[in-house]
């Protein structure tokens, strides 16, 4: 009836689509977008209708697990060819501003040689004009700064990319998502409606909040088709935890990877929100477990596994307010994730090293992130630390311990830490997995197998523990949790680099008795 009381079901999933391809904040970010569909999605999707099969064979190939290879069965063949063809019609102002940046970098690279920049402005190609400045820094290093607020009022920045398939969750590990684009399917509802929506947050708002079938389909302005489908993502009853919220004192739950939900009675705050929607499943939380509002949700940095907009899509109207890392402002690699939050919808603040922020029963500060993005020039990376309830926890991330003097400031400034989260995928994927779309200038294979995206070993992380005078210390954002396979597509063994690592640290917190653990799937503390 289309009056009755609904809520949405616990395993209802949303998946952000860009031209169909799975969204994150590089396909999101104007430049970063118009690069990566132009130096990677586009090629990728000429190399698929070249050899359907061979895209086939390696998708399933456990060894090639994460490579860039279009799943799709040689079948749908003409559907991929009229996704290229759509592309490079309808994108054809993003293409041309991928050239662009390219033929800019060219330009510098041949005539800015440490005299005045300002006769190169009129030979830049016309999409750049107005969108870039040209800079050096103080070693006569020649850059395009872009100015990236313009950017998202610019042609490049096009609502009508994005898309939603609303499905539910299917209770295996979903495949390799990153290079894949999602074709239409008859048990997925799709919506060509943008993440900044109302309709996506009133849906979504129906986890905790009834609702009615004729509201949700006016605010997704549904036709009949696409209300009938609806119907099987709503259930007559809520699905919530009954523990989602405490009474006193404070808890930390694990959700898995780098998610972390830290709460007082007063409020609650979550890192790296990336959730199971499972809820059908032991061993894990899912979106039920979250409290039905959440004062701050921190972001630690910009990649797929850490700004997860399937996860987030689901929580806008449940946030108080996002904290991120400010960014260099216009540096290509280093977008800025306030701006693409702020055209999703979200309320967003962003933080620079040692800022704090408030929440109710405690308080937040920004802290510097080391490493991790294969020595680029990315700034928009923080840890964080947490007091709640008593308890000072330090939120580490993929953050590495290169330089552990850091540490030594930070617990001048803060304090001990009672608990401290870190991450240890200490043998990370190379530079041009995460950026290559980015490179205008190609490296070498072994120049970019040496620039990892590498967080902590074992050595790093005692470092780390020992200058936070932490007595007990989790390891996390290690990726290991089945229901992350779609995105982190990482593999482990009790034989690999990464677990041996673990193991080693694992003893040298036994050894100086330090409390220390491994996370997986779940784990609660309470005080």
């Amino acid at each position: 009836m289309p009056d009755e009381q609904v809520f949405l079901k616990s395993k209802a999933i949303v998946e952000p689509l860009v031209d169909r391809f799975y969204a994150w904040l590089h396909t999101l970010a104007p430049a970063q977008a118009a690069l990566n569909l132009a130096n990677r999605q586009v090629p990728m999707l000429e190399s698929y209708l070249q050899s359907p099969q061979v895209h086939m064979a390696a998708s399933v190939n456990p060894t090639l697990r994460g490579g860039f290879f279009v799943n799709i069965h040689k079948k749908r063949r003409d559907e991929v060819q009229d996704l290229l063809d759509s592309i490079k019609r309808d994108r054809a102002d993003m293409l041309r501003f991928a050239s662009a940046i390219a033929h800019g970098h060219e330009l510098l690279r041949e005539a800015a040689t440490g005299f005045d920049l300002n006769p190169l402005y009129p030979k830049l190609p016309s999409e750049l004009g107005g969108l870039v400045e040209l800079v050096f820094d103080t070693e006569n290093q020649a850059a395009m700064r872009f100015i990236e607020p313009l950017l998202y009022k610019s042609a490049v920045y096009a609502e009508d990319r994005q898309s939603v398939q609303l499905l539910l969750e299917p209770g295996t590990e979903r495949p390799f998502i990153l290079s894949t684009p999602r074709l239409s399917s008859p048990d997925v509802l799709e919506l060509p409606i943008p993440f900044r929506h109302s309709g996506l947050e009133e849906l979504f708002k129906a986890r905790v909040s009834p609702t009615t079938p004729a509201r949700l389909r006016e605010a997704l302005e549904l036709d009949d088709a696409q209300a009938a489908q609806l119907s099987g993502l709503l259930s007559d009853r809520p699905s919530l935890a009954e523990d989602r919220h405490i009474q006193g004192g404070g808890r930390i739950r694990y959700f898995g990877h780098a998610c972390l939900v830290l709460q007082t009675p007063q409020g609650s705050v979550v890192t790296d929100p990336f959730i199971s929607a499972d809820s059908s499943m032991a061993g894990r939380y899912t979106l039920d477990d979250l409290p039905d509002f959440i004062d701050l949700v921190l972001i630690t940095h910009g990649h797929q596994d850490h700004i997860v907009l399937e996860t987030l899509l689901q929580l806008r109207g449940r946030v108080g307010t996002i904290v991120v890392p400010r960014p260099s402002r216009g540096n290509l690699p280093d977008p800025s994730i306030a701006l693409a939050l702020k055209h999703l919808g979200f309320p967003v603040l962003e933080v620079d090293d040692f800022d704090e922020v408030p929440f109710p029963g405690g308080k937040v500060v920004a802290t510097p992130f080391l490493g991790e993005h294969c020595d680029l020039d990315i700034r928009s990376k923080s840890t964080y630390w947490v007091e709640l309830a008593g308890k000072k926890v330090f939120i580490g991330a993929d953050s590495s311990g290169i330089e552990p003097t850091l540490y030594r400031y930070v617990r001048e400034h803060l304090g001990k830490a009672d608990i401290a989260f870190l991450g240890m995928e200490c043998d990370g994927a190379p530079l041009t997995w995460l950026y290559q779309a980015l490179l205008t200038t190609p490296v070498t294979k072994a120049m970019s197998n040496s620039r990892k995206l590498s967080g902590s070993n074992a050595e790093q992380a005692a470092a780390i523990t020992t200058e936070l005078g932490a007595r007990e210390v989790h390891i996390y954002a290690m990726g290991e949790e089945e229901w992350l396979g779609h995105v982190m597509a990482t593999t482990y063994n009790e034989d690999t680099y990464q677990i041996k690592q673990i193991e080693e640290f694992m003893k040298w917190c036994t050894d100086h008795g330090i409390k220390g653990d491994h996370l997986f799937g779940q784990q609660e503390w309470r005080w």
